[in-house]
């Protein structure tokens, strides 16, 4: 069931309605129907999927109930820990194997066999028509995160599976995220929740605003994107250039489109989910991209991988050695392609010069904050910043490493000073509404969402004329529902 969806306008009503209205009076049974929603949500693609996020909510939810058993039964400290260690480890490769095998398995054998194939040896191989399930990257490294917590003793083992299953389900987050700590939602599944209009309206204002990012931005910057890529070994390389920028918004509004939607319907339901984009491309420098950009996996992997690694307290060598780690990895966990790894080794690359000279984190604050414009300096750091992200857009975007290194070749040649082949009606209009919509983002950086503040003190008729404005837009613009990129993820 996609966000943008006919499907998802009538069910989350139905849900909000049956959540607030009818369950409302037993936490328990209010969980439960979480959990039964969700399902449903989740079931919707193929319910087929359902066994394996199962399989994943009651082994971490039984591994925390056999580590706290493990902690009251057993008395000596290096047998409690070495059975801590088997439970955590033990839940930790299952999940991971199952990631691997539905993610990766096609990956790992087409690749044996090319190795071997350099030595003059061919190979036959099976490869398995395997169908990704939907979100599994996201919700397992929400379950693998509990574990690791409950190990660490961050988070109290939970007693209620039913309070643990709405937590790994939740639906609003369950196909793409934002990827929650168990410290942070899994307790909200433990309280009664209280129903808030203030805290609905403001879900609403930013699930619109979300909308608009997906269809009106997205969707239609990703028509003239895939055109782009599909037909680069015949453009010049200055209409290649424009097909790397509308891929870079195409995937920013995709990505943080679906982001606000997931955070906004979270809170219809009293949920607070955690912030995923902040304005990323408003950075500064490489460092304060990736503090802005998909945050719950930045720092998912700086929490679970970096620190543990060592992080940036060690020695030079060691720190070149986790940066990469981590960069490659998170490049990994996008797909199985050599165009995630190179993307990550990419922004690795970009990101040590910051690390080395300690300039990392220098950048903390908003751009131009409590100003109107940036300083000409700071215009300068987001264009080289824009410019160098965008160059790694490319591997990302490309269908394999030969593609990428033809359409980097092919703008990087005398046609990049040429006229781009570009006007069309449509293509004039998506680059008008992009203007707007990075005005009104640049407006409200300072927020956790553009639209969260702007026109709250305007009067009701200008205020609403603004959100019928935008209402207009995402009918206008909706078509073809197109998937949202993540969802591959």
């Amino acid at each position: 069931m996609l966000f943008n969806t006919l499907d998802f306008a009538i069910f989350v009503p139905i849900v909000f309605l049956l959540y607030w209205y009818v369950f409302n009076r037993n936490l328990r049974l209010q969980n439960l129907f979480v959990v039964v929603a969700s399902y449903v949500f989740y079931g919707w693609w193929d319910w087929k999927f359902l066994i394996l996020i199962t399989i994943t909510s009651l082994c971490s939810w039984g591994s925390g109930l056999w580590i706290t058993h493990a902690r009251n039964k057993i008395q000596n400290e290096t047998k409690l820990r070495q059975w801590s260690v088997a439970i955590t480890a033990g839940n930790i490769v299952l999940n991971l194997l199952i990631l691997c095998f539905f993610k990766y398995y096609n990956f790992f054998i087409q690749n044996f066999a090319d190795a071997f194939s350099l030595l003059g040896k061919n190979m036959s191989i099976h490869s398995l028509k395997i169908i990704l399930p939907v979100g599994i990257s996201f919700y397992t490294f929400q379950a693998l995160s509990y574990t690791i917590d409950v190990y660490r003793k961050k988070v109290e083992p939970a007693k209620d599976a039913v309070a643990f299953f709405a937590y790994i389900a939740f639906f609003p987050l369950l196909v793409a995220g934002p990827i929650e700590r168990a410290t942070s939602l899994l307790h909200q599944f433990n309280f009664r929740r209280v129903f808030d209009y203030e805290k609905s309206v403001d879900g609403l204002r930013q699930i619109l605003w979300g909308l608009f990012k997906k269809v009106v931005i997205a969707d239609n910057c990703a028509n003239i994107a895939n055109t782009i890529f599909s037909n680069s070994a015949d453009l010049s390389g200055s209409t290649l250039v424009l097909g790397v920028l509308f891929f870079a918004f195409q995937i920013y509004g995709d990505f943080s489109g679906y982001s606000d939607i997931a955070i906004g319907t979270a809170r219809l339901f009293g949920i607070n989910a955690m912030r995923n984009f902040a304005f990323p491309y408003f950075s500064r420098d490489i460092a304060e991209f990736w503090r802005r950009w998909h945050i719950s996996l930045t720092t998912w992997f700086r929490d679970y991988l970096y620190i543990p690694l060592g992080g940036s307290r060690c020695s030079t060598i060691k720190k070149v050695r986790n940066t990469f780690i981590i960069f490659l990895v998170s490049g990994f966990w996008h797909g199985a392609n050599w165009t995630f790894i190179a993307w990550g080794a990419l922004h690795a690359v970009f990101f040590l010069p910051l690390l080395l000279t300690n300039n990392n984190r220098k950048n903390l604050e908003t751009v131009a904050k409590g100003r109107i414009i940036p300083s000409i300096k700071e215009f300068i750091q987001m264009t080289t910043t824009f410019v160098l992200v965008g160059f790694a857009w490319i591997f990302f975007r490309a269908d394999n490493i030969t593609h990428a290194w033809s359409y980097l070749g092919q703008i990087f040649s005398s046609s990049l000073f040429t006229v781009p082949c570009f006007g069309s009606a449509n293509d004039l209009l998506t680059t008008l509404m992009l203007g707007l919509f990075m005005i009104v983002e640049w407006i409200g950086r300072e927020n956790q969402y553009a639209l969260e503040k702007i026109g709250l003190e305007w009067k009701s008729p200008t205020r609403y004329m603004m959100y019928y404005a935008i209402i207009v837009a995402i009918i206008w613009f909706s078509g073809q529902e197109q998937q949202f990129i993540y969802f591959q993820f």
